[in-house]
């Protein structure tokens, strides 16, 4: 049943951020930054014993990282590196190689945690560990300091 909602879930993400995308690369990509903040917020709940273990919750926020990990790199557009409140480095477009390789690891860890349907909370301590590992190397060499 949850996979079933995941499922439709995901296709209306997709066909949400087709649109949106269509209309403003910006504002997709901080939308798609937004929902795996949610996820990572659940994780981190959970992570840190604020939140009981949910292997469910822990499976859909993993699988909200890897939805997003896998078109992210397609919402930097030349053209798109300003305008609007953006806090993306012109880095991305200085090293869009670099950056898609990022992002490409990015899936890659996210897939694998997903693959590995954690069951307990040390499962899910050694998943998450890569793909947030990923947030904090991307950020720091993709994303301008808000500070």
């Amino acid at each position: 049943m949850i996979l079933r909602k995941i499922a439709i879930a995901v296709g209306v993400v997709s066909l949400a951020a087709t649109y949106a995308f269509a209309q403003d690369p910006i504002q997709t990509r901080q939308a798609a930054m937004k929902s795996v903040g949610g996820a990572a917020k659940q994780a981190g709940g959970m992570l840190k014993g604020e939140k009981p273990y949910d292997a469910e919750v822990a499976l859909a926020a993993l699988t909200k990282m890897n939805e997003v990990a896998s078109v992210f790199a397609d919402y930097f557009p030349e053209g798109s590196e300003t305008g609007g409140e953006t806090t993306v480095s012109p880095k991305i477009w200085e090293d869009m190689a670099g950056f898609q390789a990022a992002v490409a690891k990015f899936e890659a860890d996210t897939a694998a945690a997903v693959a590995a349907a954690p069951a307990d909370l040390d499962a899910f301590k050694a998943a998450f560990g890569a793909v947030g590992a990923n947030c904090g190397t991307c950020h720091k060499a993709y994303r301008v300091s808000k500070n």
